[in-house]
C-alpha cells in the first residue's frame, strides 16, 4: 500500500488524516507574490512542480536524541530544467528554512501554501543543470490533525510519506512521476542505529555521534523514502541469488521476531517465480514500535507495525500474506511507479492479487472465495470510492482517503476478470512483461491496457473501460452466476 490498510484484520484500522501545514520561511522579497504550483494531478492538484526534473537528492539529518524536537537538515537537489524558470517551486511544509542557495549563490525564498518558492539571483535557462541547497529543520511532531511524514516510534523515528507527505520531511518534487536517486546522511547519538533505503556506504563516528550514509542504486519516488532511527538490531541473511536481506527490529524483540523474518527469502523466491527477478539491490522488513494503522512499501525496506507479528488474533497465513503484499509492491508501485495517482490501482490491485494468490497456495485460502465476495461488494465500492482507475478525490483534510477498497480488492477483482478473459498463460506472460518493460520507471493505466492487448493479440480497450472506469461492475467472465449483494443482505449476514 501506502497505506496498506488491513481492512480484513480482526481490528478496525484508523483513518489517517493529513491537514495542510504551513511552512515557516522568511520572505526575502520578489517581484510578485509567490503562488503554489502543481503538476496537475487529478487527485492532488498542487502536488509536484513543473519546470524541472530531479536527478538526485542528497539528504542530511541530525537527530537530537529525542523524537519530539526538530532535526537539523540540509537537502541538496540536482535537477535539469525543462523550461526557463525565474522561480523554482519545491513542495515543503512543516519545517523552518534558514537559507537557500541555487548553484552556490544565495537565493530568495518564500512560502506559498505547501510550496517553498525559490527565486535565484538569475533566471535558469531550459536544459540547464542546477543545484538547489536548502538548510532547514525537519519537525517530527505533527501539526494538529496532520499525519504522515515522520512517524514517532517508542525509541526514535521512521518515515511514512505516502501519498503526499515526503514534503513534510524535506523539500522535494513530491510526485511519483519524478523519480530520482537518493543519498542519506543521518547523524545520531551513541546507542542509536540508523538504516535507510538502499545500501550502506559509510559509517563515521565522531565523539558521541555516528553519521550513517546510505545510497540507492535505483531511482525512487519521494513517497517511498525511508529512514529508521532507533535502538534497533539489524539482522542480516541471504536471499535468492545472494540478495542481501537486512531486517530492522527493536533490539529487545529480535529473537522473538526472527521466525517471521526468516520467511522473507522464500517469499522473495516465490514472487520471483511469478513475475521475475527482484528489482532492487536489497530488501528487508522494518518493524516499528508505533501505532500507524497501516503497513507501507517503502523501497527496499518495508514498514510494518511490530504488533502485526505479536497480536495472537491474527492467523499465521494472514500475517504472511500481508508480508507478501508489501513485498509485491517492490515490483508493483516501487520499481514500476504510477505516472499519476489515479493509476494507484496498478500498485494496490497487483499487491492484493499476489497477497491473495500466496494465501491460496501457502495458506489454503481459496482465492475464488475472496473474489466472489469482492464481486458482491464491488458496486458499493464503486459508488463510495469511484471505479478502480478513477478513484474519487480525497476528502478535505484526508489526503490518504483515496486508499479505499475499490483500489485494493476492487482492482484485484479486475485482474481476476482479466485472467478469466485472456487465460492464465497469457495473464502470467503479461505480468512478467509489465515489470520488465517499465522497470525503474513510471507507467499508466493506458500502458497496461496497451500491453495486455498486445499479449492477448486483440483489443481489450472495451473490456478495461468497463472494469476500470464503469460505475457498475461488469459480468464476471466464467461466472455468470455471480451477483451483487445488496447492502441490506450484507447487514443481515453480519447479524
Amino acid at each position: 500500500m501506502p497505506l496498506t490498510f488491513r481492512t480484513r484484520s480482526p481490528r478496525r484500522r484508523k483513518a489517517a488524516v493529513l491537514l495542510a501545514s504551513a511552512v515557516s520561511v522568511a520572505l526575502l522579497g520578489a517581484s510578485a507574490p509567490p503562488v503554489p504550483l502543481g503538476v496537475g494531478d487529478r487527485l492532488f492538484p498542487y502536488l509536484g512542480n513543473p519546470g524541472y526534473d530531479v536527478a538526485s537528492y542528497d539528504l542530511s539529518f541530525t537527530y537530537p536524541g529525542s523524537n519530539d524536537k526538530p532535526l537539523q537538515a540540509v537537502t541538496t537537489i540536482d535537477a535539469w530544467t525543462t523550461k526557463d524558470l525565474d522561480r523554482v517551486n519545491l513542495d515543503f511544509a512543516h519545517g523552518k528554512v534558514a537559507s537557500v542557495e541555487v548553484d552556490g549563490r544565495p537565493a530568495a525564498f518564500a512560502g506559498a501554501g505547501e510550496d517553498l518558492v525559490v527565486t535565484p539571483d538569475r533566471p535558469l535557462r531550459q536544459g540547464s543543470w542546477t543545484r538547489i541547497t536548502v538548510k532547514h529543520t525537519s519537525d517530527p511532531v505533527p501539526a494538529k490533525g496532520q499525519d504522515g511524514g515522520w512517524v514517532r516510534t517508542t525509541d526514535g523515528l521512521a518515515m511514512a510519506n505516502q501519498a503526499d507527505a515526503a514534503h513534510l520531511v524535506f523539500p522535494c518534487n513530491d510526485h511519483p512521476s519524478d523519480k530520482a536517486m537518493f543519498t542519506f546522511h543521518i547523524t545520531a547519538p551513541k546507542g542509536y542505529t540508523v538504516v535507510a533505503n538502499g545500501l550502506p556506504t559509510d559509517s563515521v563516528r565522531i565523539g558521541r555521534s555516528t553519521t550513517w550514509t546510505y545510497r540507492t542504486q535505483h531511482p525512487m519516488a519521494t513517497e517511498l523514502a525511508q529512514v529508521s532511527i532507533g535502538r534497533s538490531a539489524v539482522l542480516h541473511r541471504a536471499g535468492p541469488h545472494g540478495l542481501p536481506v537486512r531486517d530492522v527490529v527493536p533490539s529487545a524483540d529480535a529473537k522473538k521476531l526472527e521466525p517471521w523474518l526468516a520467511k522473507t527469502p522464500d517469499q522473495i523466491a516465490w514472487l520471483e517465480s511469478k513475475v521475475g527477478p527482484y528489482p532492487f539491490e536489497t530488501y528487508g522488513v522494518l518493524m516499528a514500535q508505533a501505532s500507524t494503522g497501516f503497513e507501507l512499501e517503502t523501497q527496499t525496506l518495508s514498514l510494518f507495525e511490530k504488533d502485526l507479528f505479536t497480536e495472537p488474533a491474527y492467523p499465521k497465513w494472514y500475517i504472511e500474506s500481508v508480508m507478501v503484499h508489501e513485498l509485491s509492491h517492490q515490483w508493483f508501485g516501487d520499481s514500476v511507479s504510477p505516472h499519476v495517482w489515479s493509476d494507484v490501482w496498478l500498485n494496490e490491485g497487483h499487491a492484493t492479487w499476489y497477497e491473495e494468490l500466496y494465501a491460496e497456495e501457502k495458506g489454503k485460502q481459496p482465492m475464488i472465495n475472496r473474489m466472489k465476495a469482492a464481486y458482491g461488494a464491488s458496486d458499493r465500492w464503486r459508488a463510495e470510492g469511484g471505479p478502480p482507475a478513477m478513484p474519487k478525490p480525497p476528502a478535505p483534510g484526508q489526503k490518504i482517503s483515496i486508499f479505499r477498497p475499490n483500489i485494493y480488492d476492487g482492482a484485484a477483482l479486475a485482474l481476476y476478470a482479466l485472467r478469466q478473459e485472456i487465460g492464465k498463460p497469457a495473464f502470467e506472460r503479461l505480468e512478467r512483461m509489465w515489470v520488465q518493460r517499465y522497470k525503474d520507471g513510471n507507467a499508466t493505466t493506458a500502458d497496461f491496457v496497451h500491453l495486455a492487448s498486445a499479449v492477448a493479440d486483440r483489443d481489450l480497450t472495451g473490456f478495461f473501460r468497463a472494469w476500470l472506469y464503469g460505475q457498475k461492475t461488469p459480468p464476471m467472465p466464467g461466472h455468470p452466476d455471480w451477483k451483487q449483494v445488496p447492502a441490506s443482505a450484507r447487514q443481515k449476514a453480519r447479524k
